[in-house]
């Protein structure tokens, strides 16, 4: 069932656009604007796409582009799908099984995530490394069809941790302040309190966020390495320096960096495509 869906979404596809996409990337919240830089074939609204679900979220364009970034041909989600929204996690992670089997080689996701970790600050940059996974239920979940991944993919390298190091070191030639650490996943949609915030720190993570692992976890079934970038929106420890936050402040936050992180994408997509 699940495998002819995705077929039947691919065809849709592939009628209305030539792109052979080499890489997918996921846009999170406040970097959908990222699309400028691709010059596009074809644009879909999710909701008019064979089983794709709306994005419900404002600042979530909910498009997926088709055209060349920098000159690599790519398949582009403008914004995410989320477990807040009231998707099942096979229903959001669907559009990461499309794009696994339109072909791309690598996924590149980005996403908006809170600091729990005193030395990593607003407007810092995060490669992930590892996650902690606290979401209350897994895309894996169900039967599986070998088709699509094996029962019991393993996650010891589910980050390329090469390529973090690689980008450590150009971001800090855009004038980033860049980390490698690790994500801790929740379902939101509201903001963690300060004793969530503490305990994501004291069991590890460096941030902590309401998305990503769902569409890692469908990635490394599907055998796709993975990149992730987090734009650190708000700094969640120390515990006394949590500010009352919104999603304009996030947005904004994000969007404060995102002319550098342009710069370093177009560098990241060269050096994978």
């Amino acid at each position: 069932m699940l495998y002819d869906q995705i077929q039947e979404t691919v065809a849709f596809i592939r009628q209305r656009a030539s792109t052979q996409p080499k890489l997918g990337i996921i846009l999170g919240t406040g970097l959908s604007s990222m699309t400028e830089d691709i010059v596009v074939e074809r644009e879909f609204v999710y909701g008019l796409l064979p089983y794709f679900c709306a994005a419900t979220v404002d600042s979530h364009r909910g498009k997926l582009i088709l055209g060349t970034l920098h000159g690599v041909p790519v398949v582009a989600m403008a914004g995410r799908l989320h477990y807040y929204e009231g998707y099942s996690m096979q229903e959001l992670t669907f559009p990461v099984r499309v794009l696994a089997a339109l072909g791309i080689e690598h996924l590149i996701i980005s996403n908006a995530s809170g600091s729990v970790n005193a030395d990593i600050n607003t407007g810092d940059l995060i490669f992930i490394r590892d996650h902690i996974n606290m979401q209350p239920d897994n895309p894996l979940r169900g039967a599986n069809d070998p088709r699509l991944g094996p029962r019991f993919p393993d996650m010891l390298n589910a980050y390329d941790r090469q390529l973090n190091a690689w980008a450590i070191e150009r971001a800090a030639d855009h004038g980033i302040t860049a980390h490698e650490g690790i994500y801790l996943a929740l379902p939101g949609p509201n903001l963690e309190t300060p004793a969530e915030y503490r305990m994501a720190h004291i069991i590890g993570a460096d941030c902590i966020g309401m998305s990503t692992v769902p569409e890692v976890l469908v990635a490394r079934h599907a055998g796709l390495p993975v990149f992730v970038i987090s734009v650190v929106s708000n700094k969640c420890y120390p515990i006394v320096e949590i500010q009352p936050t919104t999603v304009d402040d996030v947005i904004a936050t994000v969007q404060a960096v995102e002319p550098k992180l342009r710069g370093l994408m177009k560098e990241v997509v060269q050096r994978l495509g």
